[in-house]
């Protein structure tokens, strides 16, 4: 794609392939070059900008690829063809997302090399993939444990530890330690269902390292939270 989408116009090809690209289309590019676009979910659920993190986020078991005539709106064209792909329980966002481009490449392949057929036009409840704030990846230790792992695994997940933020790249739940949420127990955070295992974290103005390691050098005290 063109940095100027216009420009494609002029260009006598016959087809344009779109994957992530984030932008209406304007009807007079797409009345002369048709448009195909690979979208990251089971449309029209989650539409949108970031519908494999509002996946993860909403706890979703399955997602998939379809590929779509684009039209004027967004991620509202027909569908030609679809394919569905679980989502493992302690998936990150960067790994779904990496499988799924892997999936949506080949059916790219087939769809150009047998053809494309009809599309099918979208049917069934609509829900909206906005783009991430910084806010949502923000952890709330009084939500469950299953929560919060979804927003750590989304990425950027971050919480803070006294008075800097501490990001959480990796974690696990576990069955509840008991305490206040927030309270350190080892490695394990209480939270308000379950416990949330700390697997690895970058703390302020540093590489991410092993949580293990980071206790080490933080040495919490009896009682102490994170978020306080």
């Amino acid at each position: 794609m063109t940095e100027h989408v216009e420009d494609v116009i002029d260009t006598g090809v016959e087809l344009g392939v779109v994957v992530a690209f984030g932008r209406i289309i304007k009807d007079d590019v797409l009345a002369a070059v048709p448009m195909l676009n690979a979208h990251f979910s089971l449309l029209p659920r989650w539409r949108g900008a970031a519908p494999v993190e509002r996946a993860i986020l909403a706890g979703d078991e399955v997602t998939g690829v379809c590929l779509m005539a684009i039209d004027s709106g967004l991620d509202t064209g027909p569908v030609y063809t679809r394919e569905e792909m679980p989502i493992g329980a302690d998936e990150t966002a960067s790994e779904l997302r990496a499988r799924l481009a892997d999936l949506g490449a080949a059916m790219l392949v087939k769809a150009l090399r047998d053809g494309l057929g009809r599309p099918v036009e979208q049917t069934g409840e609509v829900t909206y993939a906005t783009k991430i704030q910084p806010g949502e990846l923000h952890l709330s230790w009084e939500s469950p444990a299953a929560v919060l792992h979804r927003v750590v695994r989304v990425g950027r997940a971050w919480t803070t530890w006294r008075g800097k933020r501490l990001i959480v790249l990796g974690s696990r739940v576990v069955e509840a330690t008991g305490g206040r949420p927030g309270e350190l127990h080892g490695d394990v955070v209480a939270t308000g269902e379950g416990g949330l295992q700390l697997l690895r974290v970058q703390p302020e103005g540093r590489a991410g390292i092993p949580a293990g390691d980071w206790l080490r050098g933080a040495r919490p005290a009896v009682g102490e939270v994170l978020g306080g």
